[in-house]
């Protein structure tokens, strides 16, 4: 249960003066939905004013601060911009130059009323200019106007003086709280305490130590979590699962496993042997064959006589696993099923009883596999896969559903830079699938831009008359689905013009689960020739015969998404091709991106890079997934701080007292305040 003295922070935003319906929704917008938000919402920049008496051409481009006296009014017309004369004390001339709502402009500044006046002095000719001062304030209260000023990110409907009022508002509920870093570490680092830090932080955003010990106690917080996470999963005994080999012997392969595929299951099989139950992550490039090494894995189980459990985050990759064991499995005396939120009446009640009554060897399915109602007979390994979309919560759900906790395998196509692997998933041994399985052929990559897309279209014409089949994804239009899903619908419809309505299927997150299988089935089946699909589902679909992907607005996708789409194609014999349409302009950024997709298929290489350029959230699909973040700490940051933090989280565990001592006690107050408390229940629960 949360400390009490936390409780001002974590009130809803609408406990804050002038806060009501209509402001809550852009704070919303931008996740700022409590107290503590708006404190960990921190300035991207500054404004920087310089007080002034006399107008100076030598001062454009800087913001200033000047008392002026309006003179007239000029505005050629009701669409025209209004143009507010003013002159400054000893007579010179200044345009104040409104665009939009002149009556307001009016009322601030009527003639020959003195006014102070903020904003960035530009020159329009031989004239000097403001175009919308930022501040209008009178004679009086201009000590009021900041001669530093720090900048939010806003959403429509919010402005920066509204929004830093209302952290002001956040500032004053901050509680005096009890230092969790080791005093020797904070006498080094020169760092202030954690209150002062975060009113530099809001205050003065150029106050980088300010802002290092704030990312520090992020960072300090998370390590401290996997630490105690890692050593209650080391305490609690599983149930050891030596395979004797004889389902695995009877699996016949059409290849040969990579020395990478054979090292893996190596690992896992002397980590299922032992009491202690595994937490591994499996890290894998798409198309590394993670599928084998999981049903290699999942066998091991069986052979001991256990039950396995592999969770997928969609219908569809649940049902396309399901797919796939019953293939491999064939001839082999293993019972497999497939459980999804979709089953229903006598189907689920007899995969229910057959988990019950251990008759079911595997289970294959979405969350469903885990809910209340759901009990297996003597579950011994769960599989997660795509873990990016499953939190540590999520993880911890499992040890419910056996006598003793089950051992974890846990899967990823996401490529992970080493730094967020020891951020995220620190509690856990790590193996990585860094090998290719043989024969398999490498995407050509192409950046075309989208001018060109009648060319591009009459090469799809081309490609789908050879027999071949392609997927195009369209753009990310905004954080909006129904926006995306749009531009969708329109894309099928012109590709269905073209081609034929019995040739173009059309998938979308909004679609009922039986008619997105309907039309994925058709695809996978070679009578649809293009499936058109928006961003916010899994194109999880294996099929070989489809050898081109057409990205649209490529650039505004990240690096480790375009990865994970052109991984869909290059899976059969045939050469495969990857078109990245891009916008007619395009930022260095953006180029160097597209770039770096044209010239490497490295996963690994392209994870490191957007991570660069993107942040830690976007790589591992953080907002999806309900896995707490990093707000505070930049990527750039990670690496030096995790190392620093990790050494001080093992010192409180090990000579401080764990959280029962005086500083354990600080540093409990900290996993709440940074909402890593899952691991203080683990300790409850043992």
């Amino acid at each position: 249960m949360r400390p009490e003295i936390l409780n001002p922070l974590f009130a809803e935003v609408e406990a804050l003066k002038g806060v009501g319906v209509q402001l809550a929704k852009p704070l919303a917008r931008l996740r700022l939905t409590r107290a503590i938000d708006l404190l960990f919402h921190l300035p991207t920049g500054w404004i920087d004013r310089k007080r002034v008496e006399v107008l100076d051409m030598a001062d454009a481009g800087q913001v200033v601060v000047v008392s002026v006296t309006p003179v007239d009014y000029r505005q050629g017309g009701p669409r025209s911009p209004l143009r507010v004369q003013a002159t400054d004390r000893e007579g010179n001339y200044i345009s104040l130059v409104y665009f939009n709502n002149p009556g307001w402009a009016r009322k601030q500044l009527p003639i020959g009323e003195a006014r102070v006046i903020s904003g960035r002095l530009e020159m329009y000719g031989q004239e000097l200019q403001i175009v919308h001062p930022d501040m209008v304030a009178l004679p009086e209260e201009a000590g009021e106007i900041p001669a530093r000023e720090p900048i939010y990110p806003l959403s429509e409907g919010l402005t920066n003086a509204r929004l830093r009022g209302l952290v002001e508002q956040a500032m004053a509920r901050l509680p005096d709280l009890p230092e969790w870093v080791e005093p020797s570490l904070i006498a080094r680092q020169g760092w202030p305490g954690w209150a002062e830090a975060l009113r530099h932080a809001h205050g003065n955003p150029a106050n980088a130590v300010a802002r290092e010990r704030l990312a520090y106690d992020e960072v300090f917080a998370n390590q401290l979590a996997l630490m105690l996470v890692r050593a209650s999963s080391r305490r609690r005994r599983g149930v050891p699962l030596a395979g004797d080999g004889r389902l695995r012997d009877m699996l016949r392969l059409p290849y040969t496993p990579t020395g990478a595929q054979r090292r893996t299951i190596g690992e896992i099989e002397g980590d299922l042997a032992q009491a202690t139950p595994m937490v591994r992550l499996l890290q894998g490039d798409v198309g590394s064959g993670k599928t084998l090494v999981a049903v290699m894995a999942l066998l091991v189980a069986v052979e001991a006589g256990a039950q396995g459990a592999l969770l997928a985050p969609t219908e569809i990759l649940a049902r396309q696993h399901y797919e796939t064991l019953r293939t491999m499995l064939a001839g082999l005396p293993v019972n497999v099923a497939v459980l999804t939120g979709r089953d229903r009446g006598r189907a689920r009640e007899a995969t229910m009883m057959g988990l019950a009554d251990g008759s079911i060897d595997i289970l294959i399915g979405t969350h469903a596999i885990f809910q209340q109602a759901v009990t297996y007979k003597r579950l011994g390994l769960a599989v997660i896969d795509e873990q990016h979309r499953f939190g540590v919560a999520q993880r911890l759900m499992l040890a419910e559903k056996a006598e003793r906790p089950p051992h974890l395998l846990v899967m990823t196509a996401t490529p992970i830079p080493r730094t967020l692997t020891l951020t995220h998933y620190g509690e856990m041994d790590v193996s990585r699938l860094d090998e290719m399985p043989p024969g398999r052929q490498p995407v050509e990559t192409k950046v075309i831009n989208s001018s060109r897309l009648d060319e591009v279209a009459d090469a799809l014409g081309r490609h789908i008359a050879g027999g071949g089949q392609a997927y195009w994804v369209c753009p990310l239009v905004e954080e909006s689905e129904a926006a995306d899903r749009a531009a969708a619908e329109e894309r099928a419809r012109v590709l269905r013009l073209r081609f034929g309505e019995d040739k173009v299927g059309l998938v979308h997150g909004r679609m009922k689960g039986p008619e997105k299988d309907a039309v994925m089935e058709g695809f996978a089946g070679g009578r649809l020739a293009v499936l058109v699909a928006t961003t916010v589902i899994e194109v999880g679909v294996d099929v070989p015969n489809a050898t081109l992907m057409i990205v649209e607005d490529a650039e505004r996708f990240g690096l480790a998404q375009l990865h994970q789409l052109r991984g869909r194609v290059g899976r059969g014999e045939g050469k495969s091709v990857c078109l990245l349409l891009r916008g007619t302009s395009l930022t260095e950024t953006g180029r160097a991106r597209l770039a770096l997709m044209r010239e490497t298929s490295d996963g690994f290489r392209i994870a490191e890079e957007d991570l660069r350029l993107r942040g830690a959230g976007e790589i591992l699909g953080t907002r999806q997934s309900g896995e707490i973040g990093f707000r505070l700490a930049a990527p750039e940051q990670l690496e030096r701080l995790i190392r620093m933090a990790s050494d001080d989280a093992r010192l409180l565990v090990d000579r401080d007292g764990g959280l029962e001592g005086e500083r354990g006690r600080a540093a409990r107050t900290a996993l709440y305040l940074f909402e890593r408390d899952a691991a203080v229940g683990l300790l409850r629960s043992g």
